[in-house]
This record gives structure tokens, sequence and C-alpha cells, in this order.
């Protein structure tokens, strides 16, 4: 493994998506090693999310190249962590926040010399037709499959940051890519929950599919990682280095809420057909909301997907620092401790898989 020396001693950075899950999580990681930091909100209520987590708020849009740059002034590095997730939408909505989004950040980056990019990008960037990925490795070219506009809009992201990498002012940029992303207060736990509840839940296939997950604070220690040692115009795949099913991590996830869980299942290639049919009714409808079930889900969830982390360990020492044992017993503390009222504000609906 790979060891470094001490990083600098004051450090500032820019954080975009702040006020949620994974930037929630961020920023007082940074705050707490030293790191002077400022977060960007497009709201009143996002930016006093920001500063109620210690940073400076910021305001600026990610459609606001100007706002963006003004936002970057005299920062060294940017955690690009802001994405629209969904299971479904319209594809222009995905393609304005995370391609547009991230073109502006990079261009505001280079007018305003910020040193380094770290981008939150997804493992899924590299899922191409429904079929078992195992051990995947960097070495996979990005895929743009048509039924999947939020992992397609992330690979088009990706493309974008990392061919800017040494391009001007020296800016130099870097991807991780983690894969289920969760922890406590999940956004994507209160709608499993609420599906739980209305006796709707079913399993993909049985729900064996072998499965990567990476818990949110080992996610941040990896891209604080590769801040300070991420080789320029590189991409990382991280996670909690140990792999697992569907079946078994969305099981423990509902038991730290005190749900368990029908033993009902649906065959994938009946589960696909019907998001088929259920996307296009949707579509031409013009209906609100996102279908029961979509392909892009079922590209997430459906199959087996693994990862190998041995680049982010060589190049990056990273480690988890945070076993699934240790996240799940954090999950049902924060579910039933002194703070779980204040946790269960914080969570917002949203769709069944987190950021993968």
């Amino acid at each position: 493994m790979t060891s470094f020396p001490d990083a600098p001693a004051r450090r500032s950075a820019l954080v975009t998506g702040g006020s949620g899950f994974v930037g929630g999580h961020l920023i007082p990681r940074l705050i707490s090693e030293g790191w002077e930091v400022s977060g960007i909100g497009r709201s009143a209520v996002s930016r006093a999310a920001v500063a109620a987590l210690g940073a400076v708020p910021r305001e600026a849009d990610l459609s606001d190249p100007a706002a963006l740059e003004r936002a970057m002034a005299g920062v060294e590095k940017v955690f690009h962590v802001a994405a629209h997730f969904r299971l479904g939408g319209p594809r222009r909505t995905f393609h304005a926040m995370n391609v547009v989004g991230t073109r502006n950040v990079v261009a505001a980056a280079e007018r305003a010399g910020v040193r380094r990019i770290v981008y939150v990008s997804a493992a899924a960037v590299v899922m191409g037709r429904p079929e078992p990925q195992h051990r995947v490795t960097e070495d996979l070219p990005l895929n743009r499959m048509g039924f999947a506009p939020y992992s397609a809009s992330k690979a088009e992201a990706e493309e974008i940051l990392r061919a800017a990498n040494g391009r001007r002012n020296a800016l130099s940029t870097v991807a991780i890519r983690p894969p289920f992303i969760w922890g406590p207060d999940m956004p994507a736990l209160d709608h499993m929950v609420e599906t739980v509840k209305a006796g709707q839940f079913q399993w993909v296939a049985g729900g064996g599919q072998a499965l990567s997950t990476c818990h949110v604070d080992n996610l941040c220690h990896a891209l604080i990682l590769a801040a300070d040692h991420g080789k320029g115009g590189s991409a990382y795949f991280v996670s909690d280095g140990v792999d697992t099913t569907l079946k078994a991590f969305l099981t423990r996830l509902l038991a730290s809420r005190g749900f368990a869980p029908k033993d009902r299942s649906v065959p994938f290639g009946v589960a696909w057909t019907m998001a088929g049919v259920l996307g296009t009714v949707w579509r031409l409808l013009r209906l609100r909301g996102e279908p029961p079930v979509t392909r892009q889900m079922l590209r997430l969830i459906g199959k087996d997907f693994t990862l190998d982390i041995s680049k982010a360990r060589t190049e990056l020492a990273h480690a988890p620092v945070l076993t699934p044992e240790e996240g799940f017993r954090g999950m049902a503390q924060a579910a039933t401790g002194p703070g779980a009222d204040a946790t269960a504000s914080r969570q917002r609906p949203a769709n069944l898989v987190a950021r993968a």
C-alpha cells in the first residue's frame, strides 16, 4: 500500500451539492481535517443547510458559470458532488444537470484557477446491457445506454471532466466511482420503507445478485484521498471492500428501521418487459413522477455487479474506514437514538436505489 507525506496544514475547498446526502457528510469531515470549506446552494434553504454544517454558503447554480466562478474565487480544490439522480424521467433533465452542469463547473474552475476537481461519478458508468459483471476494473469503456439516462449522463460528464485534465491553468481532475451509496439519512431508504409498508416490495430474480456497496463515510474518505493524491485524469472505483447480495444488504437496511420485506420475487425478464411497457406509457401520456419500475433501476440492481478496487488501494492508499457491520450499527442507532427525529426530518423521499 502506498504511503504519502502529510497534507498541507491549510487547504480550501468548495463543495457542490453540499446540502445533499453525500455533501452533508463530506463537509463536516473536511472541516474536522482542517479544511476551509464553502458550499454552493441555489436556494436560501440549501444555503442555510450548508451553513449549519459549518461551511461558508455561496449562492450559485450549476447552470450559471459566472456565479460558479465567483463561488470558486480563492478556492484550491472543488468537490463536485451535485447531481440529478432519479430512476426515470426526461433525458433532457439529466443532461442539463449532470452534463451541462459539470461542463460549467469545469469551465468556472479553469477561469478561477482551481488546482483540482474531484468528481463523484458512478460505478454505473461502465454498465452495458443487463448481464452479470464481476470484479469490474477501470479498464472497461464507459457506456451510454439509451434506457439509463442517469448513468449515461454521468458517463458523459466524466468524459468532460477527465478531458479537462491539464488543459488550462494546470487544472487536474479525478473521478471517484462509487456503487450503491448508503448510510444514515440516505434518501432511498424512506422510499423502500414506504414500498414495504404498502405491500408492494418484491425482489428481482430472488435478490441473490452479487453487489458492491459504499458507505458514505468510505466514499468521503476516498474523495479526500483523491483530492490530495489522485493521479490527474484518472478514475477510481471505491467500495466497502467486501461484497454482499442485494437481498442480504437491503434486508439489513430495512431492519435498521424495524421493517422486514416479504419473500416475494419477480423474474428479471418479466420485470424488464413490464418496465419497458410502463416507460412507454409514462412517456406517451406524459405522466408525472416515475413508473414503479424502470429499466434503469433493473440494470442497477437486477444483475451481479461487483468492483475491483485495487487501483484505489494502490494509488490512493484507500482502505475503507468503516465496515458494513459498523455502518449498520450506526444506522440502527440513528433510527432509535436521541437524534432519531432530527435524522428523519433530513430524509427526503427518493427512489429505491441510492446513487450508483
